[in-house]
């Protein structure tokens, strides 16, 4: 049997393949952000940190989602000084300030409308060598899908053919169109630092090799988990439970109902899907916990984790979302040590390439994904 092997040892701590990843990926790909929830009414912003570039997400005066870099046309002062910056999350799902119904440069008040046009100049007119309309606000592409909200650095390239989200999503939403992802809200919100490089992260939730060893609490729910090292999935069809269990939560079950409209699999199985570059969904027949990956460097990851529920469970009395939130906490925290323990292991002089097992075959995925992207001088 012949092992396929990892990116190199580069891929993982060089600067320099960080850099060409914040162009090629971060700055090529839609990024999901949040959720369209977090940003409710008109002049509601969320300030965001993408790989370096800090923008705002803002809701219009037609309620309609738009971004922008965060910097004035006139003399590039950042229009937002400071703030409430995604990827650091509060606890819940909220704006991270609101315009008065216009975004004002701090620095000589430049005014910007909602939209991005420039509306006043203190002291400029319009005239044969000055005109507003020629200094809209640089803007970010803007998309949504299930209630989560994607940007893209390069708006021009995003509406180019063969670019949109809908492409880049590929068949995700088809598998998962009986959840009502768009209806669903956000209950509760962790957010992690982990000293592990993005890739690592990925592969780790890409594979069930490790769950036996470093999940048994999770593996006596979904027992199919520690079967061959999880090379018998069926993430397709949605991975069966113990009998008598349907959801992640430490017993297997809950008081909430299941969401309506579900597949008689789908009460029962759990799914996952990974959206490039930085979006993991794990999908119960009542809950739903999302996580966006926030590279910080090579070797520093945010990731925010929103548990999303059903607003008729979240308005009866008594909602309580603590079974499932306490039971994902503890398994997220048994995959960022391990995901720590191995960057820290490939800094040895002795670790150069590693290696998937056959069981591993969904991290060739990430394999392909990063050398396509970041081309013949990939790692």
């Amino acid at each position: 049997m012949t092992l396929e092997r990892t990116l190199h040892r580069d891929a993982y701590f060089s600067e320099d393949v960080w850099r060409r990843e914040r162009e090629r990926i971060f700055g090529a790909d839609w990024v999901c952000v949040g959720r369209a929830e977090e940003v409710p009414e008109p002049g509601d912003y969320l300030l965001l940190d993408i790989a370096g570039e800090s923008l705002i997400l803002v809701r219009t005066r037609d309620s309609e989602l738009r971004g922008f870099y965060n910097v004035c046309r006139h003399r590039g002062c950042r229009l937002v000084l400071d703030g409430q910056t995604r990827p650091a999350a509060p606890p819940a799902a909220v704006p991270s300030g609101r315009f008065a119904g216009a975004i004002r440069c701090p620095y000589h008040a430049w005014t910007y409308t909602l939209e991005g046009d420039l509306r006043t100049a203190p002291y400029l007119e319009d005239d044969d060598t000055f005109a507003r309309a020629d200094f809209p606000l640089h803007p970010v592409g803007v998309d949504s899908w299930g209630g989560f909200v994607f940007v893209h650095l390069e708006p021009a390239a995003a509406a180019a053919e063969g670019h949109s989200l809908h492409r880049q999503l590929g068949a995700v939403p088809e598998r998962l169109g009986r959840y009502p992802l768009a209806e669903l809200r956000t209950a509760r919100r962790i957010s992690y630092e982990v000293s592990a490089n993005w890739k690592v992260i990925l592969e780790n939730y890409n594979e069930c090799y490790h769950c036996a060893g470093v999940h048994p609490e999770l593996c006596k729910v979904v027992p199919a988990f520690r079967e061959r090292g999880g090379a018998s999935l069926d993430w397709d069809r949605g991975v069966p439970h113990r009998d008598g269990a349907w959801t992640f939560t430490h017993s297997g079950t809950t008081a909430r109902a299941p969401f309506p409209g579900l597949s008689e699999d789908e009460r029962s199985r759990h799914k996952g899907e990974l959206i490039y570059p930085n979006f993991l969904i794990s999908l119960s027949a009542d809950h739903v916990a999302a996580f966006t990956l926030w590279p910080q460097a090579p070797e520093r990851t945010t990731i925010v984790c929103d548990f999303l529920f059903h607003p008729d469970e979240m308005a009866r009395p008594g909602f309580d979302p603590s079974d499932a939130v306490e039971f994902w906490d503890l398994v997220n925290r048994q995959d960022w040590t391990i995901c720590e323990g191995v960057q820290r292991g490939m800094r040895s002089r002795r670790f150069e390439q590693g290696f998937y097992a056959p069981m591993e075959s969904w991290s060739l995925d990430i394999r392909r994904y990063v050398r396509e992207r970041l081309g013949p001088d990939a790692p």
